[in-house]
């Protein structure tokens, strides 16, 4: 499971990179056979909720879509799409925004209300829900599991951020670690195991990861650095991200059963974590050798050079077979959202604008992102990747 987020058009600016900890393979050599064999995908303007713009965060196995849309007044909304673009509505403010989507189309998100205060919310079969808060001001909720579970932070009445588990009926305090008054939960598993991070207390700017698990919180260290950013865990409760060596270069790690493993690299000295499937496999972005950036799949050990469409690349998500999707630039300096197969980077194009990204997909070869129109307005899109019988 990842954290869907869909901030990647421009997303290309990485510090600089040093070796590698283990194997790499080159594009040319794929590391297991074929998964799919996508013919020339199919795109679909999502369209908007009578504004401008648009953008598509994630979909479920149902082919649900939840994103972002402007309205008619220019207000940001969140919205569900089944074959039509609904309108979730808000809390009462003008604003929402959605963070997840389960498999029963349940969403969830971030509201303003009437006051002008955020709330988390969970959206379920036209009605929009307020999680409420741990007695502060504010709360967001960041991730669902498949059972309802929602996470995310809340203030508390004394001006703390908490981590908090929403179970379907209240919002559950997962309390700190290490002194910390500001702790997020980023991520939930079906098992309703949480991961998250926290900032140690003081003036330290940067964050730690935490695992918790029946009541109990625990640090997830560190690859010898200070810093960790989590992004995603799967139902084995292994989570993925990127940690600080002691080098001082950022790199993707695979923390399992209290161990944090360093992926290591395409050759040059930082890699980035995005999203894990159950399989264990984790994609990302990483340097390769002379500089570039090129999106990678980790399994079993291997680091898997994705390749680009002429530029550099960065992957966004994988599903349960190992096909894995995100953007790239082309030979053209245009960005891309880009499938890659099991073999194979294919270009998924644009609504005619040169830009577009692809953030998430399921199972069945349906892909969401966003892509801009000849006038440059940028709309939510779904692709569907054809396959070979």
């Amino acid at each position: 499971m990842r954290v869907p987020t869909l901030r990647f058009l421009g997303a290309f600016a990485l510090a600089p990179l040093l070796g590698s900890c283990d194997a790499v393979r080159n594009p040319a050599q794929p590391a297991h056979p074929t998964l799919s064999q996508a013919a020339t995908p199919t795109i679909l303007d999502l369209g908007t909720l009578g504004g401008s713009r648009s953008s598509a965060l994630a979909i479920n196995e149902r082919g649900q879509v939840v994103g972002t849309s402007t309205t008619g007044s220019g207000a940001l909304h969140a919205f569900l799409w089944d074959g039509t673009m609904h309108d979730l509505g808000t809390l009462g403010g003008d604003y929402s925004e959605p963070r997840a989507i389960d498999p029963r189309g349940q969403v969830v998100g971030l509201s303003s209300t009437a006051s002008g205060d955020r709330h988390a919310f969970l959206w379920d079969a036209g009605t929009m829900q307020d999680l409420g808060t741990l007695g502060g001001p504010s709360s967001d909720a960041l991730a669902l599991n498949p059972g309802g579970q929602a996470v995310g932070s809340s203030y508390t009445s004394s001006g703390d951020l908490h981590p908090f588990l929403w179970d379907g009926t209240a919002m559950r305090d997962l309390g700190t670690i290490g002194g910390s008054v500001n702790t997020t939960a980023t991520a939930v598993n079906p098992a309703g195991r949480v991961t998250g991070m926290w900032f140690p207390p003081g003036p330290a700017t940067y964050s730690r990861g935490f695992f918790w698990e029946n009541g109990t919180m625990q640090d997830l260290g560190t690859l010898g650095g200070g810093s960790v950013v989590v992004v995603a865990i799967n139902g084995r409760g292994q989570v993925t991200g990127q940690s600080l060596n002691g080098s001082g270069s950022f790199r993707a790690f695979l923390w399992d059963s209290g161990t944090m493993r360093d992926l290591g690299t395409l050759g040059g000295r930082e890699s980035f974590g995005t999203a894990i499937n159950d399989k264990g496999q984790v994609v990302g972005e990483s340097r390769t050798a002379d500089g570039g950036r090129h999106a990678f799949l980790w399994d079993g050990g291997t680091m898997l050079d994705l390749g680009t469409l002429g530029g550099n690349s960065r992957a966004t998500a994988v599903n349960g077979q190992g096909e894995v999707v995100g953007f790239s630039t082309t030979g053209s300096f245009e960005t891309h959202g880009f499938f890659w197969d099991g073999q194979t980077m294919h270009d998924l194009g644009t609504l005619g604008g040169s830009q577009s990204g692809a953030g998430d997909l399921n199972n069945a070869g349906q892909i969401v992102g966003s892509s801009t129109t000849p006038s440059g307005e940028s709309h939510a899109v779904l692709w569907t990747v054809g396959r070979a019988p």
